[in-house]
């Protein structure tokens, strides 16, 4: 046998870890980065629209070739691994409505499975910058 030659497996290895790299090389990696979001509170007339800091990013998945009923298929998104919660004043509210709006702030991100407490689960959602009510802008 010639020590030079690779056998099949090795080979179908090294042409998906090459592959890997060069979509490694065109993706964003999952991490924090600054993004434009809203706020809005029921009775509160106004949404508030401002930057902070949120995971975004691309996190390698699976998907079986055959689907059983019997097994989880769980897929890893970019989602918060540590997080500052900073609160805000909303513009114009009521009295008797609490105008403060809490809201976690990214300080670094994981590929993980997705928290519903903190992370936007849904396959297609609004834009996060996205109000129902009249826009006002907080700039820092």
């Amino acid at each position: 046998s010639d020590p030079q030659r690779l056998n099949k497996t090795q080979t179908c290895f090294l042409s998906s870890c090459s592959s890997m790299v060069i979509i490694s090389l065109y993706v964003l990696p999952c991490e924090p980065v600054n993004e434009t979001v809203s706020v809005e509170k029921e009775g509160c007339p106004k949404c508030l629209v401002f930057q902070t800091s949120i995971c975004s990013g691309h996190c390698l998945t699976k998907e079986p070739v055959y689907r059983s009923p019997f097994s989880m298929v769980y897929q890893h998104v970019c989602t918060y691994r540590d997080v500052r919660y900073e609160t805000i004043h909303l513009p114009d509210c009521p009295p008797g409505v609490d105008p403060h709006v809490t809201f976690p702030v990214a300080l670094s991100c994981d590929c993980s499975l997705c928290t519903m407490d903190t992370s936007d689960c849904t396959i297609e959602s609004l834009n996060p910058d996205f109000c129902m009510t009249p826009r006002s802008y907080l700039y820092s």
